[in-house]
């Protein structure tokens, strides 16, 4: 069974970083970060392939938002910088049994609250 758990959410300011970590378990799998602002829906963020070899990015986030992974410590990051108000979601980890360029997402994380404050 694949768990996938968040952790690193919180309140930052306008401008300021936070780091999330997805703790995975199982074999590596394309992983994924996505989000859902409130009263919306759920959006992609950023994937990253199995090896850590490609990832993709939503235009949104491009060059503010890195996403990694240490299969050794079976864990994937998000390091997300420049934050905005508009940046605040949910996040949640989800892994893929696909190429992560899909955008298709089996499992899930119960997600993390980040909020960004004006």
């Amino acid at each position: 069974q694949v768990q996938l758990v968040e952790s690193g959410g919180g309140l930052v300011q306008d401008g300021g970083s936070l780091r999330l970590t997805c703790a995975t378990s199982g074999q590596s799998r394309a992983v994924g970060w996505l989000r859902q602002p409130p009263g919306k829906e759920r959006e992609f963020v950023a994937a990253i392939s199995r090896s850590g070899g490609s990832t993709f990015y939503a235009d949104s986030v491009k060059d503010r938002f890195t996403i990694s992974r240490d299969n050794a410590k079976l864990a994937v990051y998000l390091q997300m910088n420049s934050l905005k108000p508009e940046d605040s979601a949910v996040f949640y980890c989800a892994a893929s049994d696909y190429a992560a360029e899909k955008n298709k997402w089996n499992y899930w994380g119960s997600g993390t609250q980040v909020t960004v404050s004006s």
